[in-house]
């Protein structure tokens, strides 16, 4: 089927996914907890890092985390002290433990000591239109160039370098990036345009967009979100990462 017959259809899915209704019962209500950009970055960014498994656990743990840091993480980042943050320890979130915990804690102190926004790390070095495979590669890069990073941290910042389709940091980038009247993504980061944003794209994704035609292997490669997102460009030029609502819409109603 050709991409244009859907997309009346998708568009409908993307009206009735993009709504404020949304937003309590995904990850992406953390970051809308707060009213400050750092600490809807640093939680938005946490949160997206976290969101693998039931989303009822990982809006608890990333609530829990929140108490543990005195409901004020961008102020206890920068503050604390050695003592402080034995309220870290025993933090765990499948994989995630306070060994990644405290090393997120010691970038993130790191970077906003000589920036005010997330999206320097983002940014890095490009002059120009950002080009987001180099945005992911560099930051992750940058984000253990640090001398103590763990090596076991590295799992949890995924990179196009090694074939990942980067589904949660894409996913965090949308919700940084996409700004619309609608109040669920944030449009926080004016650097990056919502037209070179990647799709986040995970199994469950794409198992819909197969369904419908828009990839051609359920693969979870970079590849293939570059091939889905080169897919809804072909829909909104200007917007085409909102169509993750209507994807992600389907996988979980399983109207298909």
């Amino acid at each position: 089927m050709e991409v244009f017959k859907l997309q009346d259809f998708l568009d409908r899915k993307v009206d009735e996914y993009n709504q404020l209704g949304f937003i309590e019962n995904d990850p992406i209500c953390i970051p809308h907890l707060f009213s400050d950009k750092p600490n809807q970055e640093i939680m938005g960014f946490i949160a997206s890092i976290l969101a693998w498994g039931q989303r009822k656990t990982i809006i608890s743990k990333c609530k829990e985390l929140i108490d543990r840091m005195d409901g004020d993480p961008h102020s206890f980042i920068l503050g604390h002290s050695e003592s402080d943050l034995r309220s870290l320890l025993g933090f765990k979130h499948r994989t995630f433990n306070d060994t990644d915990l405290l090393y997120f804690v010691h970038f993130f102190r790191h970077h906003y000591s000589d920036h005010e926004s997330l999206e320097t790390a983002f940014t890095k070095g490009q002059i120009g239109p950002i080009n987001i495979e180099v945005s992911l590669n560099r930051f992750k890069e940058y984000f253990f160039s640090l001398e103590d990073a763990p090596h076991r941290t590295r799992k949890h910042v995924s990179s196009p370098m090694q074939k990942s389709a980067c589904k949660r940091l894409n996913m965090f980038l949308r919700w940084m990036v996409r700004k619309d009247d609608r109040g669920v993504d944030f449009g926080l980061w004016p650097t990056i345009s919502p037209s070179q944003l990647v799709a986040p794209c995970d199994v469950h994704v794409n198992r819909v967009a197969f369904k419908l035609g828009l990839i051609k292997e359920i693969k979870s490669d970079w590849k293939t979100a570059v091939e889905l997102t080169n897919q809804f460009l072909l829909l909104d030029p200007e917007d085409p990462i909102k169509y993750d609502f209507a994807l992600f819409g389907l996988g979980v109603s399983n109207e298909l």
